[in-house]
């Protein structure tokens, strides 16, 4: 089952078994959160930021909210960010003379791999061209830079949106240092038939859940010590998801291996394609402490090959 970002929160509310691995996140070998000390993404962002985008004019004061008072503000999609570390927000309005308002918000996340996590939670829309990866789609963008996560959009459309929307985004990322790396785990994605535009990056089962339902259980064993990212794959007529998680100990993949075969494919073996109801096949494999699942591909041979590879560095 496939949800898109709008409906975040219908997933959350239906793996509420989850509740509390959510509450006993924040603080799990994770950095603190950013209270605008010396090393806050936000120092030399705050006060630069434009006050004027054509004919838009900046609100004051500038809102912000931390991971608890996030709900005030967005409610429902303020699991997503909890989901990906937010440490802060930092939300700035623009007003226009009898016309829709703009919103920018700057959300700090506590690494470079949290914020392009929650970029890649949400990827309709076309790039942009700004920060390190960006889309935008009409009244909307977003891009990720560094730690920071940013969202711009129009409460409506009208004359001069578009322009400015990107006006604003291409502002702001200038004052943001590109220091952001993708996450080594994208190394490993077989590159034959990815949909690179496509992949997703998480940490957390409830954002597994929002883009495939596996179970009403965290099966994968996924926490903050774990790095998982999920593809799109299409080769010849066959398509196929990949999913890898890479572990902080041997012993949690071997259990989560174990875990995803008696649930998931109780007559399955490690290493080969099993057949699923729906006529589609999946399979499960594991090298040291790094996990490769393939859900729902269209051969068994696509599958066999999509573990092997991305266990392999092969394809």
């Amino acid at each position: 089952m496939h949800l898109s970002f709008k409906q975040a929160a219908g997933a959350v509310a239906l793996i509420l078994v989850l509740a509390a691995v959510l509450m006993v996140w924040r603080g799990r070998g994770r950095p603190p959160a950013d209270g605008g000390g010396v090393d806050d993404p936000l120092a030399g962002v705050r006060d630069r930021l434009p006050q004027a985008v054509g004919v838009w004019q900046a609100e004051t004061p500038d809102r912000e909210f931390n991971p608890d008072s996030i709900f005030s503000y967005i409610d429902g999609a303020g699991e997503v960010y909890r989901a990906f570390d937010m440490q802060r927000c930092l939300s700035r309005r623009y007003n226009r003379p009898g016309g829709p308002a703009l919103v920018l918000d700057l959300f700090v996340m506590a690494t470079p791999a949290d914020a392009f996590g929650v970029f890649t939670h949400d990827l309709d829309g076309e790039p942009a061209g700004i920060g390190e990866d960006s889309r935008y789609r009409p009244g909307w963008l977003c891009f990720w830079q560094g730690r920071l996560y940013a969202s711009i959009y129009a409460e409506a459309e009208a004359d001069g949106v578009p322009e400015a929307v990107r006006q604003l985004g291409t502002a702001t990322a200038a004052l943001v240092p590109p220091a952001g790396t993708r996450p080594p785990i994208l190394a490993a994605l077989p590159a034959h038939g990815l949909d690179a535009g496509r992949i997703r990056y998480f940490h957390h089962p409830v954002i597994l859940s929002a883009h495939y339902f596996l179970a009403n259980v965290n099966l994968l064993r996924l926490g903050p010590g774990t790095a998982a990212v999920l593809a799109d794959y299409r080769r010849g007529g066959s398509d196929a998801k990949l999913l890898m998680v890479e572990y902080a100990a041997v012993t949690e993949a071997e259990r989560a291996e174990a875990d995803f075969l008696a649930a998931y494919l109780p007559e399955g073996q490690a290493g080969a394609a099993t057949r699923l109801e729906n006529g589609r096949w999946a399979g499960v494999q594991r090298a040291d402490r790094r996990l490769a699942v393939v859900l729902e591909a269209g051969d068994a041979g696509t599958a066999e090959a999509l573990l092997h590879e991305s266990l392999s560095g092969g394809g």
